[in-house]
């Protein structure tokens, strides 16, 4: 190791990324992170407005930047997803699978529109996406998958446990995702976030949203930008050697 390949660990000059539920939270903050690690970021969203406004703060940040209005439900918009990601830049390295619904319903409860609603996006948008993106990432010499999931998936979640239920099957289809695809040279690996100050986590009441931040170790929430650094650890040369895994950024609140 030297100084010189030190400062390139982390270095995204040149690659392309997807980063879905791009436009604010968590999924902003990794959008914005690598900008400045010099990545060309598509930012997509259910909104078309913040999909463009998003694209212009990041272009303001001196980032090339394009958004995209894309349903994660809608399997006809993650092809297009990646047709304009290509169309614009050429390729697609890096796939940040952040959006999500966060519906739920009490166990013994469900409804199928419901449970379809949730899956739709939670676990069949981030897997179906990644069919579309696999032609290019096989074509990439670093390519590299993020599916944020949640510490839930490690938790008795029971008053959210559709939710908790779809971001741990995904964790399962990332541990498949990367044996299937080591071969192409594709790294596939999780992030797991605890309580996030983000707008999904600000749905609850106040009561709520303090036991949320209280029950882990550092008894707080994390901002966004504390989920960067394992995003960008996980899509970068730093993460060379890591594949298959979950980082577990929560603050200490999961056993694991």
């Amino acid at each position: 190791m030297n100084r010189d390949k030190l400062q390139k660990l982390f270095d995204l000059t040149g690659r392309v990324a997807i980063v879905t539920g791009g436009t604010r939270g968590i999924g902003l903050a990794i959008a914005e992170g690598f900008v400045c690690a010099g990545a060309k970021v598509v930012v997509a969203s259910r909104k078309s407005e913040a999909c463009a406004e998003t694209e212009a703060h990041l272009v303001a940040m001196g980032g090339e930047a394009l958004g995209v209005p894309t349903h994660m439900g809608e399997l006809p918009a993650l092809a297009n997803l990646v047709k304009r990601t290509v169309d614009r830049f050429g390729r697609l390295d890096i796939v940040v699978n952040n959006a999500a619904n966060e519906l739920t319903q009490p166990l013994g409860q469900f409804t199928p529109e419901a449970w379809e609603k949730s899956y739709a996006v939670n676990l069949r948008g981030p897997v179906f996406l990644l069919q579309e993106a696999l032609p290019y990432l096989k074509a990439s010499p670093c390519a590299a998958v993020v599916n944020v999931i949640s510490a839930g998936a490690f938790l008795f979640s029971t008053f959210n446990a559709m939710y908790a239920g779809g971001k741990a099957a995904l964790m399962s289809f990332t541990r498949s995702m990367a044996a299937e695809f080591a071969a192409a040279g594709i790294r596939v690996n999780a992030l797991a976030p605890g309580t996030v100050d983000t707008a999904m986590v600000r749905k609850n009441t106040p009561e709520a949203q303090a036991i949320m931040a209280a029950s882990s170790f550092q008894k707080r929430a994390a901002h966004p930008d504390e989920m960067v650094g394992p995003a960008l650890l996980l899509a970068s040369d730093a993460g060379s050697f890591i594949t298959g895994q979950v980082i577990i950024a929560d603050g200490g609140l999961t056993p694991h």
